[in-house]
């Protein structure tokens, strides 16, 4: 995908957290929708960060799922979609931690029973603490 397309992307993600973080009703009755926009939304910084940094293959898809292993796993799957080493990227081990933390228990939030505000609440600044670093 292309940095525009990120970007786009980001832009859907943002507006969704936004529209969630206003509604009068809360967080949880967006709480699948919040499950599934910040997986799209933390893969789709790591990749977009992956491109400014110009080290990532044409091509490069990473996999939300793959949060959810040991980070050894990780960093050897995203290695194989970049150019150079992911040691040599800056805060790239922190982004994954966050990553990781983001996509914790999502899929009980995206398909199980309604959770709490301050669990969806953790995941929102969670995926901004994200956004941040690798600005």
């Amino acid at each position: 995908m292309l940095p525009e397309k990120h970007e786009e992307v980001l832009n859907e993600v943002f507006e969704e957290i936004e529209a969630a973080l206003k509604d009068r009703r809360g967080l949880v009755s967006h709480q699948r929708r919040l499950a599934f926009i910040l997986a799209l939304g933390t893969t789709t910084l790591i990749e977009l960060h992956l491109h400014k940094q110009n080290v990532s293959k044409p091509g490069i898809k990473i996999n939300h799922l793959w949060f959810k292993k040991k980070k050894s796993t990780i960093f050897e799957q995203i290695q194989h979609q970049v150019t150079s080493s992911l040691s040599s990227i800056a805060h790239f081990e922190e982004a994954l931690d966050l990553a990781a933390k983001i996509e914790e228990k999502r899929d009980e939030l995206a398909y199980g029973s309604p959770s709490s505000e301050k669990i969806l609440q953790e995941k929102i600044r969670l995926f901004f603490e994200l956004r941040q670093l690798l600005k």
